[in-house]
């Protein structure tokens, strides 16, 4: 029998103390990166009878690149084969006639290139009363991230989606990912996801003026903490002489929770408003795209048919 001389062993122990096992399992799985370069959709057969979608944009503030956006959007919703899109740049004259061609329509719209500016550009009253008949009469409506950015100082146009963003009391908060909390998994559109997802590159917009009329329910929050507005964390855009410990303590719903996606009924139309989305970045994670894809179908139909995508499912935690 051959025996192992007593100095090998010795090396292997050596060897063995000195290279400790992983302390992480290295999980292999299917798995490719997002696409960078955006596909222009592709008509889609009328008797397919899918849910048309009028996606209404062409000004909004120079932080978004709606083009884009816009595009991702149609994209995304097509490969569903539940929706059929299109995207208006002009609907300063928009009709009721126009918009009754339309299961839903999905607002990706500001009415500034700079949230402060004092000029806007603004639909015609006619196009405005068009949009409200539209959803009062049953249209759906999805309210889409800078949707909130505007409409501050149109009283049915806020009671509309819900809520506005009002400069000098509603913020930005500083984080550029965070997570999202699911309140209501019970909901059609949030039914089987996860109870805390993530977003990417995306605002939280905290502090917002809930429009008392409008009888929102709220599907998910994100929290303000004081710790984020740490200037280490936040970098130059956020001065740190603005955010010491004596201002962000004073600061009105500082480490509170703040509703970031709602439904509400408006008249016989169903909305569903979320202001998360704010660019091509953060719609290629699926927790987002699964409540776009979802909501947009409840406000079209009042039900859900679309499943909830892989990385925002609900999973054992113990």
């Amino acid at each position: 029998m051959k025996t192992t001389p007593i100095a090998a062993v010795l090396t292997c122990a050596a060897m063995a103390a000195a290279c400790p096992a992983p302390a992480q399992v290295i999980v292999t799985i299917d798995y490719r990166p997002p696409e960078t370069v955006q596909r222009v959709a592709i008509p889609v057969n009328p008797k397919e009878q899918r849910l048309r979608v009028l996606i209404v944009s062409g000004q909004n503030s120079y932080e978004h690149d709606w083009t884009g956006v816009n595009n991702m959007l149609r994209t995304m919703m097509q490969d569903t084969k539940r929706f059929d899109v299109r995207v208006t740049e002009d609907f300063d004259h928009g009709t009721l006639a126009e918009l009754k061609a339309y299961d839903v329509v999905l607002l990706n719209y500001s009415s500034r290139w700079n949230y402060a500016d004092p000029v806007q550009h603004l639909w015609s009253d006619d196009a405005f009363k068009a949009l409200y008949q539209y959803v009062r009469e049953g249209g759906g409506l999805v309210a889409y991230h800078s949707s909130f950015t505007w409409g501050r100082d149109i009283p049915e146009y806020k009671r509309l989606i819900g809520a506005t963003m009002e400069p000098g009391s509603s913020r930005r908060a500083p984080p550029g990912s965070f997570p999202v909390h699911i309140v209501d998994r019970d909901h059609p559109i949030t039914a089987g996801m996860r109870e805390f997802v993530w977003t990417y590159n995306d605002d939280m917009y905290t502090n917002m003026a809930m429009d008392p009329e409008a009888k929102i329910h709220v599907l998910a929050t994100a929290h303000d903490a004081a710790a984020a507005y740490d200037p280490r964390l936040t970098g130059p855009k956020y001065p740190a002489a603005a955010y010491t410990p004596e201002k962000l303590k004073a600061m009105k719903g500082i480490d509170a929770d703040h509703p970031q996606v709602w439904t509400a009924d408006y008249g016989k139309g169903r909305v569903f408003s979320i202001t998360l989305g704010h660019d091509e970045v953060s719609l290629h994670f699926q927790p987002l795209q699964t409540l776009i894809l979802r909501g947009t179908e409840w406000a079209a139909t009042g039900k859900v048919t679309l499943p909830v995508l892989e990385e925002a499912k609900d999973y054992p935690t113990k």
